[in-house]
């Protein structure tokens, strides 16, 4: 098949936005939170391990360090107890209890709203501070998950890329800004009850299913 032109992506962008919006109208962050660094916390979590159990465990972290001031004080093993569930459970709370600290001392408890600021925080690579960034402070922002690098592949609207910083890229050219979070967020959605991984995606009802390039292909 061949490659489109990026005009021809920003088209089928448009479609897809449009028909996914329909969709999930009401599609969100699907990790747990009421503070910007409680969102920094789960995203850090989610690695390797899904929102529902995080949002489970955050629970019991808040309750007992209920803020900033109150989880920089806490020892990373203390934390490692409380989040063992999420996996990886060393270095995720070796990175929560050093963000938490830096946090507390240079930015006076609040999470910076510049993206290169937040990269420089540790555990946060450009998924998690593109997701700050979108759903904290409502700017810019695609976050590619797995989700994201699996469906605008099989859509056609990246070309075989699967390194997160080059799908982010090539959709930063086809995306309007406006629309990227809640775009990416609609396809979370999507990729969890139609466009499947572990199984054999959904095409048959699938609201993309005429314009998506593979449709059942894979």
């Amino acid at each position: 098949m061949a490659v489109k032109t990026e005009e021809q992506k920003k088209a089928l962008a448009l479609e897809i936005i449009g028909r996914l919006k329909k969709e999930y109208p009401d599609a969100d962050c699907t990790l747990d939170y009421n503070e910007a660094w409680k969102l920094l916390v789960s995203v850090r979590l989610a690695a390797q391990c899904t929102d529902a159990r995080v949002n489970i465990v955050v629970e019991k972290l808040y309750a007992k360090f209920p803020d900033v001031d109150a989880l920089a004080a806490a020892s990373p093993e203390e934390i490692e107890e409380m989040i063992r569930p999420c996996g990886l459970g060393k270095s995720k709370a070796r990175d929560i209890s050093a963000c938490m600290r830096i946090l507390k001392e240079k930015y006076d408890g609040r999470v910076p709203d510049d993206f290169d600021e937040l990269l420089t925080l540790p555990g946060v690579g450009r998924k998690s501070a593109n997701l700050i960034m979108g759903d904290v402070f409502g700017k810019p922002a695609i976050v590619t998950d797995t989700h994201c690098i699996r469906l605008t592949n099989r859509m056609g609207l990246v070309d075989g890329i699967r390194d997160p910083k080059k799908v982010e890229m090539a959709l930063w050219k086809i995306i309007p800004p406006a629309e990227g979070n809640s775009f990416c967020h609609r396809l979370v959605y999507h990729g969890r009850e139609v466009c499947t991984a572990r199984t054999k995606p959904h095409c048959d009802r699938c609201c993309l299913n005429d314009i998506c390039e593979k449709n059942g292909a894979e």
